[in-house]
């Protein structure tokens, strides 16, 4: 920590961006930050109604609210310094915020994918094992869950995050993103990395395999038992809440493995800026309206807080 702390400034790192001042640009980043503000609010507004809510204190809900709270933290990592370079139009980031940057995008990202994953077996519970559900899904199984999730994410991004930033590096320090993404820093390191980049690639099919797994198990059992059901509501209502939680797999997964799981001759900086943005922006956005909009109970929460402050107003 030391030596991060006493790095001069011209051990700072240019984030090359992914925005020229072009008009076209211009209204690029426009939306960029549009996205960032909807997804902003839409998780911080998530989080309030399940904390508000008491008919949104279930299990689902309560991953829900930290899926929201990972999302929030994940968009707040990047979005901020990326807006605040091309404003000003200053491109460096200093040693550490370039580390904590790191640590940060890799423990959200890893704690997101195996909660997403873990979410599955909690949907397959209570579709499969209805009456069970309540025992099988006590609140200190859900906090187990959580916690493991975080714990994860938070000692993979902590390990990835020292030994990226104990490499040397030298020449222009030019870090072709609009943020300091490990794959594209390792570029710029004077020794050769490329067992620390197959030992990355290992623990990124891990990390995005083991999840996947959870779901792909989780939904051929949930499969199973839509099949023998014998009630046209009960599998409306099944498929329902797992058509949801599959969007948001679709996303986040999709782009994690389009850009982790290529070999490396097919790696192209220009599209990795834009996957980046897909899942660091894109999905933050769309996880809180995904699974609001086509909710109930969330939407009936919205509703009896809207005539709360209307009723408030009133008086």
């Amino acid at each position: 920590m030391e030596i991060w702390l006493n790095q001069s400034s011209s051990d700072d790192f240019v984030l090359l961006g992914i925005f020229s001042h072009s008009s076209t640009d211009l209204v690029l980043f426009s939306a960029v930050m549009m996205v960032f503000i909807v997804a902003l609010c839409g998780n911080v507004l998530l989080i309030f109604l399940i904390f508000m809510d008491p008919q949104l204190h279930t299990p689902m809900y309560f991953f829900l609210s930290q899926l929201s709270l990972m999302d929030l933290m994940l968009v707040c990592t990047n979005v901020p310094k990326m807006a605040a370079n091309f404003l000003s139009g200053r491109k460096s980031i200093s040693f550490l915020g370039c580390g904590m940057q790191i640590g940060l995008f890799v423990c959200l990202v890893g704690s997101e994918g195996l909660l997403l994953g873990l979410m599955a077996y909690d949907r397959y519970v209570a579709i499969s094992h209805p009456l069970h559900y309540p025992i099988l899904m006590s609140q200190r199984v859900c906090l187990q869950i959580v916690g493991s999730s975080w714990v994860f994410g938070i000692i993979d991004g902590l390990i990835q995050m020292v030994v990226v930033m104990t490499f040397p590096y030298c020449g222009l320090r030019e870090v072709d993103h609009f943020f300091c993404e490990m794959l594209s820093l390792l570029k710029l390191a004077c020794i050769d990395t490329s067992i620390f980049e197959n030992v990355i690639f290992a623990c990124c099919v891990f990390m995005l395999f083991l999840p996947f797994s959870i779901i792909v198990a989780s939904y051929a059992r949930i499969l199973r038992t839509v099949l023998h059901m014998h009630s046209a509501q009960a599998v409306r209502k099944a498929l329902a809440t797992c058509s949801s939680h599959l969007t948001a797999v679709f996303l986040f997964y999709g782009a994690a493995m389009f850009i982790y799981l290529r070999p490396k001759r097919y790696r192209a900086p220009s599209h990795d800026k834009v996957v980046s943005v897909f899942y660091t922006v894109l999905t933050p956005m769309l996880n809180p309206l995904i699974y609001s909009l086509r909710n109930r109970e969330v939407m009936g929460a919205l509703r009896k807080g809207l005539d709360h402050c209307r009723i408030v107003n009133h008086h």
